[in-house]
């Protein structure tokens, strides 16, 4: 089990310690907040471009192709039925001179990011509380 600590900063602030980094969050102005920090829902939206990103970088880092060019761009769908995403897009651009033999499996890679399989598959949420 990996256990995080979640801390109240103060007004709308709410942060946590992930393996020794603190990671700050904060609601808009129009929410309350200072607008200090990204939203909670904001640091979600990012991991999955992140971390599809991250799959990214390090596909081309082992065949040694550059990355300067590359860039990522994430599309989200939102139903004003649901009022939900419903659907996710990653656009790679890639140079010209991008391995014409590399373009597939750059798609591939992307998709095998951790926080895309977490989602696909999801897991179950228990929440309680516990007197101290």
């Amino acid at each position: 089990m990996t256990t995080l600590e979640i801390q109240f900063d103060g007004g709308k602030k709410i942060s946590t310690i992930v393996n020794g980094h603190h990671i700050q969050t904060d609601q808009p102005v129009r929410a309350g907040g200072e607008g200090s920090a990204p939203t909670p829902f904001d640091l979600f939206l990012a991991s999955l471009g992140t971390c599809a990103g991250i799959f990214i970088k390090s596909f081309c880092d082992q065949r040694d192709i550059p990355t300067d060019n590359i860039k990522l761009f994430q599309h989200m769908h939102f139903s004003q039925e649901s009022h939900l995403f419903e659907k996710f897009e990653l656009e790679i651009h890639i140079p010209q001179d991008f391995p014409e033999k590399y373009r597939d499996s750059l798609i591939h890679v992307a998709e095998s990011c951790s926080v895309k399989k977490h989602l696909m598959n999801p897991p179950e949420f228990e929440v309680y509380t516990k007197v101290v």
